[in-house]
């Protein structure tokens, strides 16, 4: 089935006479010291979508990094690793993975196992709460540990290394239902399966396969999430990444950058909800 743009007026829209913490809050965790700004794209687009977001990292440089950034940007909450627990207890949505370190014949195996630790520790503590694993965290973790209803946002490696079987749409569909989540798999056309369903997205260009856009996606679906149904925020994150890129492509072509397309987004958002209002 391909994903109709009419189901966008399914998305939650702030109520005029709502106040604060009524329309979302979210926790991004994620970064490195050799991947400290891919957290941040999810950080700059959720901001622009949900009431609060709270921000860590394992990482004590990443923090650095963030409380410089609130110099520009000031709608999120920097929260100290010892501090995680109780923001994502406050939060509607988590999202976790983001550039994670994870194993590399440059780095100690020690560092696998830190995120493999520090992942699985979470989603074990939290498995009620909705999140969006990616990058890094589906690189390290055990499939065994996947929460309910979660969204996973694997490439063609992640998904192998995470369920030990090369991508195909039915093999997708076969994990989504015996784990009960929805996986996206980006490309051209981007396969959204849950246990129920296999949705295609169309659209988008050769300018998202930079890096970082992915980032972008991640945390725009974990945004949506905080409020809206989990197949409902993975296709509806997918069709707007995949049609502000499009409208990116009518001003440079393939010549954008994350950082272009996560400025784009909150436009593109209004407009396709506002459309079909």
């Amino acid at each position: 089935m391909i994903f109709d743009k009419a189901d966008l007026q399914k998305l939650f829209v702030p109520d005029k006479n709502s106040s604060g913490e009524d329309n979302g809050q979210v926790t991004i965790i994620g970064g490195s010291s050799l991947f400290h700004g891919a957290p941040l794209y999810g950080l700059k687009i959720a901001s622009r979508i949900v009431d609060m977001v709270f921000f860590s990292s394992p990482e004590k440089s990443v923090g650095s990094i963030a409380e410089n950034l609130k110099g520009k940007l000031f709608s999120f909450i920097w929260v100290p690793e010892k501090d995680i627990d109780k923001y994502i207890e406050k939060s509607d949505a988590v999202l976790i993975g983001p550039g994670l370190m994870r194993y590399s014949q440059s780095f100690e195996d020690a560092t696998f196992e830190f995120t493999k630790k520090f992942t699985e520790n979470l989603l074990e503590k939290f498995p009620n709460k909705k999140w969006v694993i990616d990058a890094g965290s589906l690189q390290v973790m055990d499939k065994k540990f996947i929460p309910k209803n979660s969204i996973l946002t694997p490439n063609n490696k992640e998904f192998e290394i995470l369920f030990g079987k090369k991508f195909s749409v039915s093999v997708s569909q076969k994990m989504s239902q015996e784990y009960n989540c929805i996986i996206v798999n980006k490309g051209p056309v981007t396969t959204i399966t849950s246990k129920d369903e296999i949705i295609e997205v169309n659209g988008g260009n050769a300018g998202l396969t930079k890096g970082g856009t992915g980032d972008v996606e991640s945390g725009l679906t974990a945004a949506l999430l905080a409020k809206n149904d989990p197949m409902l925020s993975a296709c509806a994150g997918s069709f707007i990444v995949k049609a502000t890129a499009d409208e990116l492509y009518k001003e440079k072509g393939t010549f954008f950058n994350a950082d272009d397309l996560a400025d784009k987004v909150p436009t593109i958002l209004f407009s396709a909800t506002a459309a079909v209002k």
